[in-house]
Order: C-alpha cells, then structure tokens, then sequence
C-alpha cells in the first residue's frame, strides 16, 4: 500500500475510534450508538419493580404492631381496668403498720415481699381483694387509717416506762378504735393539750422529723412574770444544746398575768418548750398545747377526743 493511503486509512481508523468513544460518553454506557430509541430504556420493568412490594410492606407492619400490642395489654398489670378494691402494694404494707410507704420500696425491690406466695419486685404492683401478703417473712392484714385528736387532761403520759405510777394516755381512746395507734410526739404527765393519735407511720414520722413545718401554740404558764428583755431575746431564736432554735412567735397573753406566755413553734416535742425557759431561769407550772398543726380544741373538752374529718386528714398531709 502507498504510504499516503495508509495514512488515510490510519486518520479514519482514529476518527471512527473518537466518535464511538463520544456516543459512549453520552449514553453512559458500552452499547455503540443505534437508532431505535427504545433498545435501552426499560421502563415497564422499572415502573414494575419501584411500585410493587413497598406499599404492602406498611400494611403488613402496622398489622404486625396492632397485634403485638394487643399481645401486650393482657400482660401490663398498671395498664390494667382500675378497681376501687385494689391498692398499690407499698400502700397496703404501709396500712398493715409495719412500715411507711417509702420503707415498703426498699423491701419490695430486694424481693422479701410475696402476693400469693410469688415474690413481686414489680413497683406499683396492685394488690386486689383476696391476696395474700407475706412482709419478711409475715402475713400482713391491712388496717384503715385512723386519726383521732385528744385533748389531755393531766396525770396521764406518753410514755411506757415511768413506773405505772401515772396512766398511759392510750387508757383515753381504747374505745376509739381497734387498731394499733401510736401519739405523734411525747407529753408528760402535767403537759395538757392537743395529742394526736394515728396508725399512719407515715404521718408519725412526718410529724417526728425535725424540720417539719408545721406550727404549734402553747400556752405556758411560769413561776414568775416574764421580763421583757427575756421575751425580745426568745423571740430572735436561742440555742440549746448546740442547735439553734426558731422561734416563731412569742407573747403575753391578754387579759392575763405576765406569768402566761402564748408560744408559737415548729416542734412537737414538749421538752423543748420547758427549756426555753429553763434557759432563762424560769420554772415552767404548767404547758397546754392549744394548737396542732391548724387543729384546735375548739368543742373538744378536756379529756375528750374526736376524729378528724377528711378535710383536716388532707391538710395534714400537705403540710
């Protein structure tokens, strides 16, 4: 062949190679460019495959999820209808006396207490009519929560120990209830006023704790007037034994010698209102405590004790 034919040759070679490799490019594949149109667009199939299955996947799942939840109801005992006869577990260990409800956590999640013989860690398990529950060891039986106020006389006490020389004051409400109650607090015997009773351990410890924010009044009478300098310095608070003490009203009762002093703190612990005057060189005759925490002796005769209505249950707990 004459060189200059191969050299054509050679030119057309290389511009059939260009212009297969520019179709390439702009088909985005390997195919050499044809004229059909539709050789390389498969869209039945395309359509088929992006339509089909995807909208019953949903339908399939949402069915799968009602039926597992409605698998679970049956299982999820707070989920369950409530019934007026039921109550928490914590709560009934609480009404049997041995505990407060916060205490009854503890021995539920360590898994001492046992519903039918079955222990339950479960919190918030509810207890129906019928079960029986083992505290520790213990068959428990519920109480209703009593609350009985006493205005006490003299020559009766709180305590058990003093030689049963004095009365107890339980001799005073035995008739009130079967239950097993306790005094919030501690009187002796030459102490009078408002006592209250409860089988709420709850409440007896409430009201025991000491920064609790309740008020009582007492009525205080002394062996000699009050001096004036002595009533500003016990009404800007005082120390005794080390702990500082809030007082939070202090003064002279009206129409009376300066002898009777109307006392106003936070402490249910007698003992503390005979110190504060022992502090200043007083002797304390006599102490009557007139107010409880909002509740008062009003048509409650000496010796006498009533119940608290609801109404004053619900103030005492959201004290």
């Amino acid at each position: 062949m004459h060189p200059q034919g191969h050299e054509a040759q050679l030119e057309v070679n290389y511009r059939s190679i260009m212009n297969n490799k520019e179709g390439n490019n702009k088909r985005g594949g390997s195919r050499p460019n044809s004229s059909r149109p539709s050789s390389n667009k498969p869209k039945p199939p395309m359509a088929k495959r992006a339509q089909g299955p995807k909208k019953a996947k949903p339908v399939a799942k949402a069915a799968e999820i009602e039926e597992t939840k409605e698998a679970k109801k049956p299982n999820q005992a707070p989920k369950r209808p409530k019934n007026a006869d039921e109550i928490r577990l914590n709560k009934y260990i609480s009404n049997s006396g041995v505990c407060s409800r916060r205490d009854a956590d503890i021995y539920i999640q360590s898994g001492n207490v046992k519903v039918n013989g079955i222990p339950v860690v479960e919190m918030g398990y509810m207890v129906k009519p019928g079960d029986v529950v083992n505290f520790d060891g213990a068959t428990l039986t519920p109480e209703k929560k009593e609350y009985i106020l006493l205005n006490k006389p003299k020559n009766f006490t709180t305590a058990l120990d003093e030689g049963q020389e004095d009365r107890n004051v339980l001799e005073l409400v035995r008739g009130a209830t079967n239950s097993k109650i306790a005094a919030i607090g501690r009187m002796d015997k030459n102490t009078t006023g408002l006592l209250l009773f409860t089988n709420d351990t709850d409440m007896i410890r409430k009201f025991s704790l000491p920064n609790q924010k309740s008020s009582k009044i007492y009525q205080v009478s002394l062996d000699k007037n009050l001096k004036y300098e002595d009533l500003e310095k016990i009404s800007g608070g005082i120390t005794l034994d080390g702990h500082r003490l809030f007082v939070e009203e202090i003064s002279y009762i009206e129409n009376e010698p300066k002898t009777e002093i109307g006392l106003k703190l936070r402490t249910s612990n007698v003992k503390v209102v005979r110190a504060i005057f022992e502090n200043f060189k007083y002797d304390v005759l006599r102490i009557d405590r007139v107010a409880f925490s909002g509740l008062t002796k009003k048509n409650l005769p000496r010796g006498n004790w009533r119940f608290l209505t609801d109404q004053e249950i619900i103030n005492l707990k959201n004290v």
